[in-house]
């Protein structure tokens, strides 16, 4: 009878890799708080200035803004419309004291995976190359990510790294043996909405324009719309809108009835500012352009054929509280026939 051979069940220990890899994300600096002891009452035992973060004698002690700034404290969230950036630190780990290696060709690949798609990366070199000399002890070969967010949902960040990893003879101080040793690490993100949109396309009556070649009545009906947009921040602090434009599609122009209405040029235009959860509303006109007959032709079948026809897309651009830029565009905005 024969019998089934088990196989072994011991696993060889992995050899640790030489070379780590540190993931730092690219953020800029947040203002700092402090908290001042209140005044009146009686006199605490302590320093007034023993509650502020940086003590000195040009700064108003009963602001709760330092002059200092801090640095994020972990990942922090990562928004729909900015740019995620980090550097990618490929770190030789050998110690002095070990047998001679050398660390040479060094390589480092991303892509993203994104919940549609999977793209890979340009980096960019931080400082001279080192990846071609080779890595000496304690030295680091750095390279920066950057990528513009486009979806909402889950992200990971798949970095790969390869390396030449070769032991010296003591005796000649030659190559004794070499070999290419890879890894690949993942890290994960979310990417979340910084602005909800929603948005209302209305039926405005026509107007009329003078045309002997329209029967019966010699005038010209133009069509018109009204697109209306709330916006809300959904990101943890202040937002600073930058501009907000509509992109029309023939037969259509727009016409911006918000804060960027002309002004008088000595007039100087305050940029709305939205705290967190605020909403704001914005609107445009659209109005079917002169001499476009056929065009406008074309959204009345399509309006009664399909019951809807297409006005167009709406771009957003604002800055984060300490500069960060955003971009957001939606998809071609239609109104329906009610």
């Amino acid at each position: 009878m024969s019998h089934q051979r088990t196989q072994s069940t011991v696993e060889v220990p992995k050899e640790p890799h030489s070379v780590s890899l540190k993931v730092l994300r690219l953020s800029r600096p947040s203002l700092s708080y402090q908290y001042p002891l209140p005044q009146g009452g009686p006199e605490p035992d302590i320093s007034p200035k023993a509650a502020l973060s940086y003590p000195a004698g040009n700064t108003d002690d009963q602001f709760i803004l330092s002059p200092l700034l801090t640095l994020p404290p972990a990942f922090g969230s990562a928004y729909v419309g900015e740019t995620f950036s980090c550097t990618l630190c490929a770190n030789n780990e050998l110690s002095d004291d070990r047998d001679a290696r050398l660390i040479s060709s060094v390589r480092i690949a991303a892509e993203m995976q994104t919940p549609s798609q999977t793209i890979p990366l340009d980096l960019t070199l931080a400082e001279d190359d080192a990846s071609k000399s080779g890595l000496s002890t304690g030295q680091s070969l750095q390279k920066i990510v950057r990528f513009d967010l486009k979806e909402e949902g889950n992200h990971v960040l798949a970095v790969n790294v390869s390396y030449s990893e070769t032991s010296i003879s003591v005796e000649d101080n030659s190559a004794a043996s070499g070999r290419v040793r890879t890894f690949r690490k993942l890290y994960q993100f979310i990417a979340q909405p910084c602005l909800s949109v929603r948005t209302k396309a209305s039926d405005l009556p026509p107007s009329e324009l003078e045309d002997e070649a329209a029967e019966p009545s010699g005038k010209a009906q133009l069509l018109r719309f009204a697109l209306e947009a709330q916006l809300e921040n959904m990101a943890d602090g202040a937002i600073t809108l930058e501009a907000v434009s509509l992109s029309p599609k023939p037969p259509f122009k727009s016409t911006s009835i918000n804060w960027d209405v002309a002004r008088n040029d000595l007039e100087k235009v305050e940029l709305p500012i939205l705290g967190q959860r605020d909403v704001m509303q914005v609107a445009f006109l659209l109005e079917q352009q002169k001499g476009d007959e056929e065009g406008g032709e074309a959204v009345r079948r399509d309006l009664s054929k399909n019951g809807r026809a297409v006005l167009g897309q709406l771009s957003i651009q604002w800055r984060s509280a300490m500069g960060d830029p955003g971009f957001l565009s939606t998809g071609w905005l239609s109104t329906r026939r009610r």
